[in-house]
């Protein structure tokens, strides 16, 4: 069977731990979209491993990852990451690390073009400064370098030049800032070439040859729905398609071959960087909850804000990507909390909301409808059966089953690998 995970809030929600779970039985596992901008902790034995490009799947011994072409890369972050793993004894070879060379590669003139777009921009984005952005934007104007192209030293030189001419006018004209040389870009980026060649390959090709093999993919996403070019909240997004449409142009499987979806949310919600958030916190609890949840980004150390759980945000997360079932990730961070709301619905200008809206004024300024419901003030952390729950954190995931009308299958109750309870 061929899973496809997904973030349904506005990431952050767990896939990392979920990804490494499911994945020990998969024979390939697929990074779809996203960049080095998002991360993925997985904590085995005491041991944290923190993934940024890096399907997290590479920690099972003898299993396949691909980096598709929806991907956009950093060559240096990529080797970086492919080194940190061989310091702690797990060897990135060719036969288990597959790169499309249709990915798009990140330049340092994207990295600096998104921290000085993001400085003169009056309503900040809350850009990661990654680069990710004008590399994607890049891609959409056809004037984009791919990983095929780094090991081509005739194209690169050539993509190169058109490339600087353009963005050097830009730095100076429009920034007052310093080009870029094209001979030492064009050496630097040979290396990475040939330093990543024997990865390198047609990851479509690959992947179909699996599936008609009878082999089990996992296609894993980086972000959320709510970060979804298209369908999340504009312009605080991402630059690619988070939602699980992202799979098929992502890494070239048809939307027919994925035999089932999954959605993580957290028990509450959290969100980085700007943008509309109706259930976010007062201080005080936001504190309480980023300090127990380790609400701190995986790539960036920001800290995450946060807030109840917005059903209202989740159902519409559940319609786009026709989630099968529900992973609910970090119940245990509300262990100690006597009450929790649930958002059901928002209200503007009078006028209630049971559906998402698309108007951004509405979601930038309703008011959160709560429903409030007991806590459960004991320990779940060491729970591995549902029934064995406190019967109020029982009354609390069904609840959500009935507000999002779909099933919970996985329930997180820790940050380590086996604090899961399975339905």
């Amino acid at each position: 069977m061929n899973i496809a995970v997904v973030g349904a809030q506005w990431g952050d929600e767990g896939k990392g731990k979920l990804i490494d779970i499911l994945s020990k039985d998969k024979d390939v596992t697929v990074r779809y979209q996203g960049g080095n901008n998002a991360g993925h902790t997985v904590v085995v034995e005491q041991k944290e491993y923190v993934f940024h490009l890096l399907p997290s799947a590479i920690l099972h011994k003898g299993k396949v990852c691909v980096i598709g072409n929806g991907v956009v890369v950093d060559p240096k972050a990529l080797l970086a990451e492919i080194d940190e793993l061989a310091a702690k004894g797990i060897k990135v070879t060719s036969s288990r690390l597959k790169i499309s060379g249709l990915c798009h590669i990140i330049m340092p003139y994207h990295r600096i073009l998104d921290g000085l777009r993001e400085a003169k921009r009056k309503n900040k984005i809350g850009t990661t400064g990654r680069g990710i952005g004008p590399c994607y934007a890049d891609k959409v104007t056809r004037c984009g370098i791919r990983m095929i192209d780094l090991l081509n030293p005739r194209v690169l030189k050539a993509k190169l030049e058109d490339n600087l001419t353009e963005k050097n006018e830009i730095f100076r004209k429009v920034f007052n800032s310093q080009g870029y040389s094209l001979k030492k870009t064009y050496d630097e980026y040979l290396k990475y070439g040939q330093a990543l060649e024997k990865y390198i390959t047609d990851t479509a090709i690959f992947l179909n040859k699996e599936i008609d093999n009878k082999k089990s993919i996992l296609f894993e996403g980086a972000q959320g729905t709510f970060l979804d070019i298209d369908f999340g909240t504009y312009p605080f997004v991402t630059s690619s398609n988070s939602i699980v449409g992202g799979v098929c142009s992502g890494c070239g499987v048809a939307p027919t071959k994925v035999d089932k979806i999954i959605a993580c949310v957290k028990a509450y919600t959290t969100r980085v960087g700007e943008g509309p958030f109706p259930t976010e916190f007062s201080t005080n609890l936001k504190d309480e909850i980023r300090t127990k949840g380790n609400e701190f980004g995986a790539t960036t150390g920001r800290p995450r804000r946060c807030g109840w759980f917005d059903s209202v945000l989740v159902r519409y997360s559940v319609i786009l990507n026709g989630v099968d079932e529900l992973a609910i990730m970090k119940l245990d961070v509300l262990d100690e909390l006597e009450k929790i709301s649930i958002c059901t619905g928002y209200r503007y200008k009078g006028k209630l909301y049971k559906q998402f809206p698309l108007d951004f004024e509405v979601m930038a300024n309703a008011q959160p409808v709560y429903e409030e419901v007991n806590g459960w003030s004991s320990p779940t952390t060491g729970i591995r059966e549902f029934k064995k729950l406190p019967i109020n954190a029982q009354k609390y995931i069904l609840r959500l089953e009935e507000l999002l009308k779909v099933k919970v299958k996985y329930i997180s109750v820790g940050s380590r690998r086996d604090q899961i309870i399975v339905r």
